[in-house]
């Protein structure tokens, strides 16, 4: 592959990559989004892999493209194939790269933890708790595993300072004068190379448009710049015409982010795509804005934590806990009528399976409430459907309800009681059994209105 004097700037960057390239054997890991920075850089790299003989292409190169598994349809389709096509080049030119596509631990997954666990929905400013666990921790994963085969590894980034200061800063406080690699400040034994940091925007989109758009590994560039316009269009028609200039994006903010995130008040990128033709991505959106609306609603929210505290915010009022079971399965009942309606795959079969474990430890002593939704909706049952036997008879729960409203005390501490004796029958040890009754029966929330009555009455 020859060099391209109409790009000097990149021209030197893959000058430098050669050199890190033959420094030594330690493998290269690229995150792989499928946007426009790590496009770039995978052109790049697959560009110096290309220059060298068919004999010296030695290292071992690794494109990872995480799937949160809540990634807009259009945008996740794109990622996949893109993947595939990568792997498909690399056997054809003997590239020694391999591209993997990765997933959260089913445990960690977005819906594992709103429906499985009711985990509140993501928040700004500080409650993100789906980056680390949908992103970070899955290729944190992927690392180590290649550190434990390889002894070290680089991980090659493709921030730009010209995407936002918050980046500037951040890439401005790891850099150390005069060094290539730079040592990660979280992973042992990785090392961390950026050579995209001081490329400019409007010289990214140039560089991926060059040759009609067409990238090496037969992934039609064009197709990404309409992403990032909002067109959901098929590669075949991106082809047709040219690319205006002017609408190149000038700043970072394109991005494209899981469909259902309500860190935002409003998606704009799921927005564009609907405004660009996409209409089936309509019920989803309508989807992610009634998860917004019902964050705050009491009547989705518990009034006590899952460990059983009870608090108070800053003006007074009780803070919620997490989404209640009952408003959990309104949620899954919602988001399975969404995917049966769209044809959209939103929620696996693992995730189905791990979740009923869940609520069979939420005190739901007839454990048939997920299957039973999902019968509800697609009028199949699910594989293990027939091995949901309830606690006790609907006419024996009632009873036990009756029993409990009788006696005062919360049915929920009830429910909660019984599923712990069934889950610990088993166990030799009363100890075990002795200390789940005690943790359970000494939760704040039960005896906090005594609690500040006594308070009460000693001021």
């Amino acid at each position: 592959m020859k060099s391209d004097n109409n790009f000097p700037e990149f021209e030197n960057i893959i000058n430098e990559m050669t050199y890190v390239y033959k420094h030594d054997n330690r493998p290269w890991l690229i995150g792989y989004s499928g946007g426009k920075d790590s496009s770039l850089l995978v052109t790049l790299v697959v560009e110096t892999v290309l220059r060298l003989p068919e004999y010296a292409r030695t290292k071992k190169i690794f494109i990872v493209t995480s799937d949160t598994g809540v990634e807009n349809p259009v945008v996740k389709k794109y990622m996949h194939s893109s993947s595939e096509k990568i792997n498909i080049f690399s056997k054809k030119v003997r590239a020694n790269i391999q591209a993997d596509i990765i997933y959260p631990d089913v445990t960690q997954s977005f819906w594992s933890l709103i429906i499985g666990l009711g985990y509140p929905t993501p928040e700004p400013p500080g409650f993100r708790w789906c980056t680390e666990r949908l992103k970070i921790l899955p290729m944190n994963k992927y690392t180590n595993s290649l550190i434990e085969q390889y002894g070290e590894v680089i991980l090659l980034l493709g921030v730009r300072k010209a995407e936002s200061n918050a980046r500037n800063r951040s890439i401005s406080s790891r850099e150390i004068e005069g060094k290539i690699l730079t040592p990660h400040s979280d992973i042992a034994k990785a090392y961390v190379y950026n050579p995209l940091t001081e490329i400019k925007n409007e010289r990214v989109w140039e560089y991926l448009l060059k040759n009609d758009g067409m990238s090496p590994w037969s992934v039609d560039m064009k197709y990404l710049f309409s992403l990032y316009q909002g067109e959901d269009m098929g590669e075949e028609q991106s082809v047709i015409g040219q690319i205006d200039k002017d609408k190149i994006p000038v700043t970072g903010n394109s991005r494209f982010g899981c469909w259902c995130c309500t860190i935002v008040k409003e998606d704009k990128s799921l927005q564009n795509f609907i405004n660009h033709g996409s209409n089936e991505l309509v019920p989803l959106r309508d989807f992610r804005n009634w998860l917004v609306s019902i964050r705050q609603d009491p009547n989705f929210r518990d009034n006590k934590r899952r460990n059983g505290k009870v608090y108070k915010k800053n003006n007074g009022e009780y803070g919620f806990g997490p989404f209640k079971l009952e408003a959990r399965q309104e949620i899954l009942k919602r988001l399975l009528e969404l995917q049966k309606d769209t044809g959209i795959e939103l929620i696996t079969m693992d995730e189905l399976k791990y979740i009923d474990t869940l609520w069979d430890l939420e005190g739901d002593l007839s454990r048939r409430k997920l299957v039973d939704i999902y019968f509800d909706v697609y009028g199949e049952r699910l594989p293990w459907d027939r091995y949901k036997d309830a606690l006790y008879a609907p006419e024996i729960i009632d009873r036990i309800k009756s029993a409990a409203e009788e006696a005062d005390i919360p049915f929920e501490l009830i429910t909660k009681l019984i599923v712990s004796i069934n889950n610990n029958k088993y166990i030799a040890r009363s100890s075990k059994m002795q200390k789940e009754f005690d943790r359970l029966i000494n939760q704040e929330w039960i005896h906090y209105e005594n609690i500040q009555a006594g308070l009460d009455d000693e001021d």
